[in-house]
């Protein structure tokens, strides 16, 4: 039951108030008025607090929301970054096991091309002392015929070379020693016997002077026979 204000009681009652009684009674409700109004503007002030933070979190809010979607993009581009750093890593994985394949292959081929090359150097024959230009303008044809007569070998069929020339530049001095001369034997065999003859050949007369020879294989030296052109002891040996 809501409980009557004083001037409310006085209203209804059926005695007439005092003089004192209504002041009193005037007072009270003044008073009471008073306090309304202050509660009132405590309430007021209050919910305008409240609706300023309510305001200040809604800013706050917003530009969370604009941070949250900014981080969303990061983490978009971030996830692209990543992405592409996984495929390049599966690209230079793969790059890599080509690269070792590669690299066996190359190590093959460099045996392969080391073996190929022994095999044709081994039929090199290097001759040390013949006169500058005694071979004339056909050095094949020079030494199919001289290579018999140093030798006392019979060749069948005849020396045939895949290539024969003057090592280093041409000298003319005669009082020099002369540049070897280089051939390969397209016939192993061929190239063998010469090796294999070498300790035992005369020397050879070249008009008034004997001429040193010298037969070179880089896979078995052998010491060759005859004498120094014009003086040089090396051209008797075999390197």
């Amino acid at each position: 039951m809501r409980q009557l204000l004083f001037s409310e009681v006085l209203l209804h009652s059926k005695v007439p108030p005092s003089a004192p009684v209504v002041q009193q009674a005037a007072q009270h409700h003044i008073m009471t008025d008073s306090a309304q109004e202050s509660t009132m503007d405590r309430i007021l002030q209050e919910i305008s607090a409240v609706g300023r933070r309510i305001e200040r979190m809604d800013n706050a809010m917003a530009s969370l929301t604009v941070e949250t979607k900014s981080s969303r993009l990061d983490i978009a581009v971030f996830q692209s970054r990543v992405t592409g750093l996984e495929q390049w890593v599966t690209t230079v994985e793969a790059h890599a096991v080509s690269s070792q394949d590669r690299d066996q292959e190359l190590l093959y081929l460099r045996s392969k091309m080391t073996d190929l090359e022994e095999r044709s150097r081994r039929d090199n024959v290097r001759f040390l002392g013949f006169p500058e230009n005694i071979e004339g303008v056909d050095i094949h044809s020079f030494l199919r015929e001289m290579l018999p007569k140093l030798t006392g070998i019979t060749f069948d069929p005849p020396l045939e070379f895949q290539r024969a020339h003057r090592l280093g530049p041409k000298r003319s001095d005669a009082a020099t020693r002369p540049q070897p001369i280089e051939a390969c034997l397209l016939c192993h065999t061929q190239a063998r016997q010469l090796i294999q003859r070498a300790p035992y050949m005369d020397p050879a007369r070249w008009t008034d002077r004997r001429s040193g020879y010298q037969l070179t294989s880089p896979k078995k030296p052998v010491s060759a026979g005859g004498h120094s052109w014009p003086s040089d002891p090396s051209n008797a040996r075999l390197r």
